[in-house]
């Protein structure tokens, strides 16, 4: 997909979430949009469904999640009737501990920790999958990475990634999320990141 992506922000730069959604969705029938539940992650999953009801949602289990992030997927999935496919880890996390543990991210066998729990799961599901569209929640202020991509921009893989929300700050988020009654969690864990301004692997 050959696309002007500077233009193209330029251009979005100023349009809503749902704007910039529905102007994606025109782009290719083949999208999706990965989640994993963490903070603010219904603001995204609610314009992508208000959007296109039964849009794919990905989600990618690490097998770690806290209890209360696995509570809140269960809730928004109902409520928001998502169209979910999860992806897990070919290995189960018991396995994972009796072997190698959540390694720290400098350990030496950090990267094959992610590989297990994050990278193959995730690689599995877009290939399956074949998106050319990717919708995800990054915004702009979360990483050195993310602060240079711009709401559309192109996967290392050629998928167009779109972010919706790129330009949004946490207070707009809260108002969004008040506005159209939905919830939130913020007892979410990464293994993978560790820092918050760490990215994962799967954008950068």
């Amino acid at each position: 997909m050959n696309l002007d992506i500077e233009k193209i922000n330029a251009e979005l730069n100023d349009k809503s979430p749902v704007e910039i959604i529905k102007w994606a969705v025109d782009l290719s029938d083949k999208h999706v949009v990965t989640t994993n539940f963490r903070p603010y992650e219904c603001s995204i999953l609610h314009a992508c469904s208000s959007v296109e009801k039964d849009m794919k949602v990905i989600w990618c289990d690490t097998g770690y999640n806290t209890l209360n992030t696995y509570k809140h997927a269960d809730e928004l999935i109902k409520m928001l009737s998502l169209n979910v496919e999860i992806y897990v880890p070919k290995l189960t996390p018991a396995y994972i501990d009796a072997t190698i543990g959540i390694p720290d991210v400098d350990h030496k066998d950090h990267k094959i920790f992610s590989e297990h729990v994050k990278m193959e799961p995730f690689r599995r599901a877009m290939s399956e999958h074949k998106p050319e569209v990717w919708f995800t929640n990054l915004r702009k202020g979360q990483t050195p990475f993310r602060d240079s991509i711009g709401i559309v921009s192109v996967s290392k893989d050629g998928v167009v990634k779109v972010s919706p929300f790129y330009n949004w700050t946490d207070e707009q988020l809260d108002k969004y999320l008040a506005e159209n009654n939905l919830p939130n969690e913020f007892k979410y864990f990464d293994p993978t990141k560790v820092l918050e301004n760490r990215e994962c692997g799967l954008h950068g």
